[in-house]
């Protein structure tokens, strides 16, 4: 049996109230160790076979033509955003467009439209869901609007129907930030094959992972080749590292005010970045997605247990329980439970004796970013009110349903809520 080198799980004894229940974990064997070796015995250091494998995999699942590996989901973001704003792209975004998202979120899901210098614009979200009220998406669209960003909360996807439409009928770009929701699928399509550009976060705490690690997927070449230039420090060139004149014109090009045949290895038609990756952090990802349905069943198992125990425990007087959108298989990353009353329960007091019982927390993210010290001067723009992503940032946490979290575990977090609720609700 292959060793487990990850944070969990059933092979370690658990002793209620003493061993703690992370909120997210990762799960690495004995193979991952293994292909992680191997890329280290090549000494390639940078990309290369691995990297090649791990990109062709990931464009497989999902159905698309094209991924990129990346340093992280943020990096993704931010590659996905700065691709729509090259001078190379028709119709792409400029400074002062407006970006359509929610303040109900994860800080780099919404930094990398500012960081371009467009303004992002907030609507509010459904507490059941997490997700972004299509309605109120719909009434944002101004003359301005040139894009949607959006992120499926906790690995449930948002109403891709009604967004995609929306993004169709006002020719508006599309991102879906998958990071938490590698495998959920809306209509039996994989989340991230319905707008220009997907993103993946292979972080620890995710589905897989390759320690530090993200992924930017599209199925339109144009714009796989402007992401790919922006994480190889700006680039015209496509080459492979390692490779030489893949185009044939290497010397034989004139670009910008550069003397005629410069080195198009050397020719930049983008200010980039360096967000590439190492063989190492592909090696693993590989073995990662091969056990990848694995782990997400486990999630799935994990989240309809919880809800099976919360609703007899009674708690759903309590607690604004988790709903998958319509239409849709979500690959849970995490559970959310909203207090319904915050005059009859705290969430602070409560997260706090759950983390002293040894039950890991976690906020919704930022929960409203408008509130966080770096987002509280940006330009931005507001379409009604945002009341639900207030009352997530008081009273909604997260536990989890990792794959490092057994029958055991749950029945003592939910017994831990039950007792904890009787104690500090009024």
């Amino acid at each position: 049996m292959a060793r487990d080198f990850g944070d969990a799980v059933e092979t370690k004894p658990f002793i209620a109230g003493e061993t703690y229940i992370p909120a997210s974990g990762k799960v690495v064997e004995g193979d991952d160790v293994a292909a992680m070796v191997d890329a280290c015995l090549d000494m390639w250091l940078t990309a290369g076979r691995f990297a090649d494998r791990f990109e062709a995999e990931l464009a497989r699942r999902f159905g698309l033509k094209h991924a990129l590996l990346t340093v992280s989901g943020s990096a993704a973001n931010l590659l996905a955003v700065t691709a729509l704003t090259s001078p190379k792209l028709n119709g792409g975004l400029r400074p002062g467009d407006e970006v359509l998202t929610v303040a109900a979120s994860f800080p780099t899901t919404v930094a990398p439209i500012i960081q371009n210098g467009c303004v992002p614009v907030f609507v509010d979200v459904n507490l059941a869901t997490g997700n972004v009220l299509p309605e109120r998406m719909a009434a944002a669209v101004g003359p301005k609007t040139k894009a949607i960003v959006l992120a499926h909360t906790l690995g449930n996807p948002f109403d891709l129907g009604a967004i995609a439409k929306l993004a169709e009928d006002q020719d508006l770009f599309l991102i879906e930030d998958c990071c938490d929701a590698l495998g959920a699928t809306y209509a039996g399509k994989p989340v991230g094959t319905f707008g220009d550009f997907a993103t993946l976060s292979f972080y620890p705490a995710h589905h897989i992972t390759t320690g530090e690690g993200g992924a930017v997927l599209s199925n339109k070449k144009s714009l796989s080749k402007l992401a790919e230039s922006f994480r190889d420090w700006g680039r015209d060139c496509w080459c492979k590292p390692g490779c030489d004149d893949t185009c044939g014109k290497r010397f034989d090009q004139q670009m910008g005010d550069l003397p005629r045949g410069y080195d198009h290895k050397y020719t930049y038609s983008h200010l980039g970045y360096n967000l590439k990756v190492t063989d190492m952090q592909a090696a693993i990802g590989l073995t990662q997605l091969a056990k990848a349905d694995r782990l997400i069943a486990r999630r799935r198992e994990n989240w309809i247990a919880l809800t099976a125990a919360l609703k007899a425990a009674g708690l759903e007087e309590w607690f604004i329980l988790p709903e998958a959108t319509p239409n849709s298989d979500p690959s849970w990353f995490g559970y959310l439970l909203t207090v319904r009353d915050h005059d009859r329960l705290d969430r602070a007091a409560l997260v706090r004796r759950l983390e002293e019982r040894r039950i890991g927390t976690r906020q919704l993210f930022g929960g409203n970013l408008l509130r966080q010290p770096a987002f509280r001067t940006i330009e931005h723009r507001v379409v009604g009110d945002l009341a639900n992503t207030d009352k997530i940032m008081h009273d909604s946490f997260w536990i989890g349903v990792w794959p490092g979290i057994d029958a055991p575990r749950i029945a003592y977090m939910v017994e831990t809520l039950a007792t904890l609720v009787k104690e500090l609700g009024r």
